[in-house]
């Protein structure tokens, strides 16, 4: 892996610390939390105060990981170092950090990451910022114990949708395998994380499909506050529709919007592989990868719905365009 020259300060600065804090993005995913109970777990083991925060806590489908209940929602005690995981800029970590000083350490794998800490490991080319950690916490002076070993396995689950993305490649699996090795159960945390669903998200699912619209290659749907409130989903996020969305055939992008509010939306894109959406989502003041990105926008869902899908529209045929001519030959 490239972007690993800063190694030596990261455990540098974790030897000389005592009491660290550690935080990741809001709307938590698998890999926010898999990364951020991963590093706490090996912390923990090596003699380190922890405290792990995330602004919206841990949703209830990733509540099985041990040490979960232990994620607090704000900054409860003094500390020496801060590392901010999993997030490609500082406003990620949501008001965590609003009055905090600058995060020491950032470690992530977005290839929009703008290296606002201390010190930077980026290392885009990462299927997650677990891969990152379960391959260089032995580097950082770090063993991994098996409860480390199950959130990173599960970071790599989430982020890889079951080690089936397009940037997947054999070293990942032979990653899955040592996390094996240190204790992790791939079957019960595949299940746990990619198969096992709860009720009110299933019902929030329901919802979004009953929208759910096409234009040629292009799909997507949305999602209202009164959604939520109806079946009573409490989080802020979509509970994974995105993907399935993404599994339609004959689909070349999928997007959901999800009203945060009544003058803020949230969405998520998805691609199939060849079709770069991050800098669309960039376009919204968001970011990410290739083939999922996302972005949260100011104003009514109906009028961010508008400009998301004509935007994406553009954005599909300007690739179908440059696909053609790359397939067209010369003379």
């Amino acid at each position: 892996m490239s972007n690993t020259s800063s190694l030596p300060a990261i455990a540098e600065s974790i030897a000389q610390a005592e009491n660290i804090l550690l935080v990741s993005h809001i709307r938590p995913d698998g890999d926010a939390i898999g990364s951020l109970l991963g590093l706490g777990w090996a912390l923990e083991a090596a003699g380190k105060r922890v405290q792990m925060v995330m602004g919206d806590g841990v949703p209830k489908a990733l509540a099985f990981l041990p040490g979960s209940e232990r994620i607090q929602k704000s900054i409860a005690a003094p500390y020496d170092l801060s590392i901010l995981l999993d997030c490609s800029e500082l406003s990620r970590a949501g008001d965590v950090l609003s009055k905090e000083k600058r995060p020491d350490i950032n470690i992530d794998h977005h290839p929009t990451n703008d290296y606002f800490a201390g010190i930077n490991l980026v290392i885009p080319e990462a299927v997650a910022t677990a891969e990152i950690l379960a391959r260089t916490l032995p580097d950082l002076g770090l063993a991994i114990p098996p409860e480390s070993a199950s959130a990173l396995l599960t970071g790599l689950l989430t982020d890889t949708l079951g080690l089936r993305t397009p940037n997947m490649h054999p070293e990942v699996l032979r990653l899955a395998a040592t996390l094996m090795e240190h204790g992790a159960d791939l079957p019960a945390l595949y299940f746990q994380a990619m198969v096992q669903r709860d009720f009110l998200a299933v019902r929030l699912w329901g919802a979004g499909l009953s929208r759910l619209q096409r234009d040629g290659r292009i799909v997507w749907t949305s999602l209202t506050l009164e959604d939520k409130a109806y079946v009573q989903y409490s989080g802020h996020d979509d509970a994974d529709l995105i993907n399935v969305l993404s599994s339609i055939a004959e689909t070349d992008i999928a997007f959901i919007l999800v009203e945060q509010s009544h003058d803020k939306v949230k969405i998520s894109w998805r691609s199939r592989d060849g079709i770069d959406i991050s800098q669309l989502a960039t376009s919204f003041g968001g970011g990410g990868h290739k083939n999922a990105a996302g972005a949260e926008v100011n104003g009514s869902l109906s009028e961010v719905e508008e400009q998301v899908r004509t935007a994406t529209q553009i954005a599909w045929a300007r690739q179908i365009r440059k696909e053609q001519a790359a397939a067209t030959p010369t003379v």
